[in-house]
């Protein structure tokens, strides 16, 4: 076994797909196969059910796979302590964030961090920011940007970046009779008024949080992944929606949605980057970490 099936392994774990994983390694479907199968005899166990259509993990994949992770970083540290003296790094970390957070902080972090340290290589995804931190936690990325629970789960660090207010957005026009675009002059009728919210994370608790502290039921209409939805839907009349500030900034439908007057506001959150706090210890993640002064 070596440092290459490893990695050719972690590829198809986190992708699922032969042909993503194989570009992503720069070899062919068919050698990326064959480093598999040879990966899997070594190990004496199927890592990976695949038929024509699907891949997935077997259980014993699923163990393997911390194996991995856990094996890769190790490399690369020790990698780092084996070369020479100098200053410059060499190798690869993986970032996770948002559509809004790529171009809010990611580009010009991205482009200080490679003026600084060209030898490593940056693996760049994007998604739900709501899945942000468990993809930490199961140790799929490395650093991603999201914002701050509540509660920040055990062995995992924060480091803040801004804070973002939380809004109530309306359609600029009133497209459906029970939308209106201004904010209801009663708090009771805020229960009449379809709710275009996320599924989940810190911006639905803190909307969750406001709507039980004026005793409202709120009348959720749609629930979304991603912010981004939730400003398209709102641009199209279906409801009132909450998104952060810095959604709204960076949205290209931002002439089609207006800001409510609501009192009390929601509380803002705090965005920044997390890492598990034993993966501060690896030299390449410590320098991107190091681009954000602590406060």
């Amino acid at each position: 076994m070596n440092i290459r099936s490893l990695k050719h392994f972690l590829a198809l774990a986190e992708t699922l797909h032969f042909g993503r994983a194989s570009d992503e390694c720069h070899i062919s479907i068919s050698a990326l196969s064959r480093n598999i199968r040879q990966l899997e005899d070594e190990v004496g166990v199927s890592l990976f059910n695949r038929d024509n259509r699907t891949v997935a993990l077997t259980q014993e994949g699923k163990k393997f796979l911390k194996y991995a992770r856990d094996t890769s970083n190790q490399w690369n540290m020790i990698r780092h302590e084996l070369m020479d003296n100098s200053d410059q790094l060499h190798g690869e970390i993986s970032l996770y964030g948002s559509v809004t957070a790529s171009y809010s902080f990611l580009f010009e972090l991205l482009n200080r961090f490679r003026l600084i340290q060209p030898g490593i290589e940056i693996k760049l995804r994007t998604g739900d920011p709501e899945h942000a931190i468990a993809h930490i936690l199961d140790g799929t990325e490395d650093i991603t940007i999201a914002a701050r629970p509540n509660k920040i789960p055990r062995g995992l660090t924060f480091k803040p970046m801004a804070i973002s207010p939380l809004l109530f957005i309306a359609p600029v026009e009133q497209l459906v009779p029970n939308v209106p675009t201004t904010p209801p002059e009663d708090p009771k009728e805020w229960a009449n008024i379809p709710m275009i919210l996320s599924e989940s994370g810190v911006s639905r608790q803190q909307v969750d949080d406001w709507f039980a502290e004026h005793s409202i039921a709120p009348r959720i209409y749609a629930q979304v992944t991603g912010n981004e939805a939730i400003v398209s839907m709102v641009s199209l009349g279906f409801g009132i929606g909450v998104v952060p500030k810095i959604v709204l900034d960076n949205s290209p439908l931002a002439d089609r949605i207006q800001v409510l007057d609501v009192k009390p506001e929601l509380e803002p959150y705090d965005i920044g980057l997390f890492a598990l706090t034993k993966n501060l210890k690896n030299p390449m993640v410590e320098a991107f970490w190091d681009l954000i002064e602590s406060k």
